[in-house]
């Protein structure tokens, strides 16, 4: 995201002050104190010898006995992360000490003596309480190093000009309204963060500072620079980012030395020419500006490695970026460019790169998502192939069961002057081609979604971008309190899978209503629509309030209580839980409007209004500009070629021979094949060892091949088991309690699904490619894969969890804290939770039940858990769906282990949470929450235990951190 431009590079920036830390404690003998009980603090009897002491972390509200003694070698003294109030007086004693760290802690105030500190080199004071400095810190003659960041500081005091050995200095977010005269007088001072300090304005002497190299002014409220500003020969890395900034001095070309700017999130309307006079520059960020030109002259900046131009309005890109022949960061999303510069590939040092949010047509979205190389390829074949418009358009029906989707599919591909038969049920998922305009060769591929619950697993597979979805109801069975589960439900679907998805609603079988039903029910839920956008903009909108009141409090108050608003939550997390809030309030679905009533019958009443509908969005260029897309003509016909599906797959070669016919060399086949991948067009997974040896052309029948195991139809699967007319009774029976079983248990044989799938597959190989793709989808995982041919001819068994119906009990008793026989554990329990208050994605659950299979043993599933070990280590996956719209569905994963080993829990479930949030990549409109529960609370059987930010992900359970001290 964008949003983190304005701390890109600090390790970078900084690098100077860690070797300086570093080699200030070289060669040092260092203690680290750790409290891991409720005692007090015992430091060591040779604590004389010490020369680093290490006691942060420690919840110390005073420090322990033995730092009154003679501690003469002592050098280093870190306290931070304590709750001390006031500073000990032993410290102030120690006059050899060297490096001093008070960071997070809850001083207001600091002692006259600690200018006795005289040796003292570093001085770190940042995240406490501090409202003034006392005047005695000026006689710290040999510090080095000073920050006071994240304090309540109105003014500096005089003498702190006095402190002419300074190098760095950290005034950052504090509440200066001016720029103190007294650090001008700082003229050695090599870095200085004077952010988050609203002084509107900075002084026309700041070139006093001749020796300053890294300077951090963000967010300072300016509107301009003093033209002095040039005059800082020495400065090589600028913060500019969060100002009111339209434009820079003309002499800022003057500033030689300058690698690093950040002009993010300012107010340039045009690119600021003086910039290009900067030969040295390696890092140039101007994200969040309203930029629409990028001048060709961009090429003389020869050093450029980074390039961040994101979220400005950007239409073209100029040909000499290509010349940028040192960039290694290119991040261009969010702007209005459709077509990408010749040569573009030669970029290739290019390893950062984010282009989405653009309207792109050359290359294709899906060509230049995957990386420079793709976009290479896909240049060079375009040169050596004409190109060629391909007016394809995905359309989606989807809405519940029996809205007619079935019919209107019928009805728009088919002959709309012939009446339409009685309607017929879905077979499922059917996909077919409708050219709407023949005269412009518009086509739809037009996919007819079924609306059962038992495809509720699949269906998110065919919801993609850059598609155009009609969401069906029936007129006749909608009344108004039915809206969601009739259509609030699928567009938050919609919302959560393809974010920004243009959807068209349409109210079918208003032959059967009155045309005062039709105007009322439409009306209605229109005014639902409006309701549920409403409510879900206004929650939204809430919790980015709640963010920005986070990010005014300090850290140290967020922390104080658990029971704060995201207590505990780094400024750096909340700010990017910001930014996915504003995403998604940015990208709300593009909701047509009004609701279209239709009838397949009668006369089809509103059928060539729709068509009129879809035809006129679809040629959108600003709705659809995918629509639009340039391939190259090799590209197109290895498409047609493939479009010719006679097998269910083809190997790599047999591919290979068709690109031959579409004049694609070998080593120009796989990026024409990664697009029609990513463009939905067949399935080849070119990071499958098994799997990438093949490519799926035929989807139709791979579509008809999951229907079979998703129609959840007793009779149809008996039907095709029995399909063989020499099945005696024993073996009829024994084919109906497979079906039982797998409609209960989601359990399956190789030799029944061989059977289920004969009218599908042809040979042996073909089974095994098939299960191997519904393991790679998610769908299903082999109980027991041989590694040799099974002995005996045992039985190779399948799990297909969204059958699974069972509960498992002795796993619920373990997720509330009690073992088998009921006693409470006396041992920690972690356990993280994912909140999901708007959606929780159809068959997440069973999906992630088949990805973690790798990665346990011994498992039992039930219909909402899973009990297993990772290793020796018990692990349980809940899944809890709501009882009430006012609460969130949650999906928790837990492990647990005693105090001293708690990483072993923690290793148990981080490779789960990994997988987890894998699969919640596929949903970049959704919104949810990460939290750890509190240990303490679990174990007394709370109901709504204390959490802890999920973000952080460290062990934080231990008994002297939780919230119920």
């Amino acid at each position: 995201m964008a949003e983190n431009t304005g701390n890109v590079k600090t390790a970078k920036v900084w690098r100077e002050a860690a070797l300086r830390c570093r080699k200030l404690r070289s060669n040092l003998r260092q203690l680290t104190v750790c409290s891991h009980s409720s005692q007090r603090l015992a430091l060591p009897d040779n604590l004389g010898q010490v020369q680093i002491l290490d006691l942060a972390n420690n919840s110390l509200q005073e420090l322990p006995d033995g730092l009154d003694g003679p501690l003469p070698n002592l050098r280093a003294l870190i306290v931070r992360r304590n709750r001390l109030c006031r500073v000990p007086a032993p410290l102030c004693a120690l006059g050899l000490l060297r490096e001093l760290d008070l960071a997070h802690n809850l001083l207001a105030q600091l002692p006259a003596d600690l200018g006795r500190l005289q040796r003292l080199q570093k001085l770190c004071l940042s995240h406490n309480r501090l409202q003034l400095l006392p005047p005695e810190l000026g006689a710290l003659r040999g510090l080095q190093e000073l920050d006071v960041s994240f304090n309540q500081l109105c003014q500096l005091p005089a003498t702190l000009g006095q402190l002419r050995q300074l190098r760095t200095l950290d005034v950052d977010h504090n509440r200066l309204t001016h720029f103190p005269r007294q650090i001008l007088q700082l003229g050695q001072l090599e870095e200085l963060d004077f952010s988050g300090n609203p002084i509107g304005a900075l002084p026309h002497d700041l070139p006093l500072l001749r020796s300053v190299k890294i300077l951090w002014l963000s967010g300072l409220q300016l509107p301009c620079l003093p033209d002095t500003f040039c005059q800082l020969a020495a400065l090589e890395s600028l913060m500019l980012d969060n100002n009111a900034l339209h434009s820079l001095p003309a002499s800022f070309g003057e500033l030689a030395r300058l690698q690093m700017i950040n002009l993010s999130s300012n107010r340039f309307e045009h690119f600021p020419a003086a910039l290009l006079q900067l030969g040295r520059l390696e890092e140039l960020y101007l994200s969040r500006n309203q930029l629409s030109v990028v001048p060709p002259r961009i090429s003389e900046l020869a050093q450029l490695a980074t390039l961040w131009l994101d979220n400005n309005r950007v239409r073209c890109l100029p040909d000499s970026i290509v010349e940028l022949a040192n960039l290694e960061e290119l991040v261009l999303q969010g702007n209005q460019i459709a077509i990408l510069p010749d040569s573009f590939g030669r970029l290739s040092k290019v390893s950062l790169w984010k282009i989405k949010d653009n309207p792109l047509i050359q290359p294709p979205y899906e060509v230049c998502m995957k990386g420079i190389p793709y976009i290479a390829a896909y240049q060079k074949e375009l040169a050596l192939s004409q190109p060629a418009l391909q007016p394809r358009l995905k359309l989606v029906l989807m809405g519940p069961k029996c809205a007619g989707k079935t019919s209107l599919r019928r009805c728009l591909v088919g002959d709309v002057s012939r009446p339409l038969a009685a309607p017929s049920p879905s077979k499922g998922i059917e996909v077919t081609q409708w050219v709407a305009d023949a005269e412009n060769s518009l086509t739809f591929i037009v996919y007819d979604l079924a609306g059962g619950e038992n495809y509720d697993l699949i269906r998110p597979f065919f919801l993609s971008p850059g598609a155009l979805y009609v969401l069906v109801l029936s007129l006749k069975a909608y009344v108004s309190g039915r809206f969601y589960p009739l259509l609030g439900h699928f567009l938050h679907l919609l919302g959560a899978r393809v974010p920004h998805g243009v959807v068209c609603v349409v109210g079918a079988h208003v032959d059967q209503c009155s045309d005062r039903e039709v105007e009322e029910k439409c009306l209605d839920i229109h005014r639902q629509i409006a309701l549920q956008e409403k409510r879900d903009v206004e929650s939204l909108q809430a919790v980015a309030q709640q963010v920005d009141g986070a990010l005014g409090l300090e850290f140290e108050l967020r922390a104080a209580s658990p029971h704060a608003p995201f207590s505990g939550v780094s400024d750096k997390n909340l700010r990017r839980k910001k930014a996915q809030v504003q995403y998604l309030l940015n990208n709300r679905l593009q909701i047509l409007s009004p609701v279209i009533p239709v009838s397949c019958r009668d006369q089809h009443t509103g059928i060539g209004r729709l068509k009129d509908k879809l035809l006129s969005v679809a040629e959108h260029r600003d709705i659809f500009p995918n629509l639009h897309r340039v391939l190259p003509r090799s590209w197109q016909r290895l498409e047609e070629l493939h479009f010719k599906p006679q097998e269910l797959w083809l190997s790599w070669w047999d591919s290979a021979r068709l690109g031959l016919q579409a004049g694609l060399t070998e080593d120009r086949l796989q990026s024409a094949l990664s697009y029609l991948h990513e463009s939905g067009k067949l399935l080849y997974f070119e990071d499958s060892l098994t799997l990438k040896e093949c490519v799926f052309h035929n989807l139709t029948k791979l579509i008809d091949i999951l229907n079979v195991f998703f129609q959840r139809d007793a009779a149809v699967l008996l039907q095709k088991l029995l399909a063989d007319a020499n099945i005696d009774e024993l073996r009829a029976t024994q084919l109906h309690h497979y079906v039982e079983g797998f409609l209960l248990h989601g359990l399956l044989p190789l030799h029944i699904i061989r059977l289920l799938l004969k009218p599908h597959i042809k040979t042996q190989q073909d089974l095994h490619l098939i299960l191997e793709l519904l393991e790679k989808m998610g769908l299903c995982y082999c109980l027991n894969k041989p590694k040799v041919t099974p002995l005996n001819g045992a039985a190779v068994w399948f799990k297909f969890p969204c059958y699974v119906k069972n509960e498992v009990p002795h796993a619920e008793a373990w997720i509330n804290g009690s073992n088998l026989t009921g006693q409470p554990f006396a041992i920690e329990q972690l356990q993280v939770e994912y909140s999901f208050p708007f959606l929780f994605p159809p068959g997440l659950f069973a999906r992630y039940s088949v990805q973690i299979n790798s990665h346990v043993v011994h498992r039992s599933d039930g219909k909402y858990q899973i009990f297993a070990y990772r290793g020796k280590v018990p692990v349980v996956i809940s899944y809890r769906p709501t009882q009430s719209s006012l609460q969130a569905d949650t999906l928790s994963i837990a492990s647990h282990a005693s105090l001293p080993n708690i990483w072993t829990a923690w290793q148990a479930i981080i490779p789960l949470v990994e997988e987890l949030n894998v699969l919640l990549q596929e949903w970049p409109g959704l919104y949810f929450t990460v939290q750890v529960l509190c240990s303490k609370c679990l174990k007394r059987g709370s109901s709504n235990p204390h959490t802890f930010p999920g973000s952080s992900m460290a062990p934080v359970l231990s008994t002297d951190e939780t919230c119920c001290l």
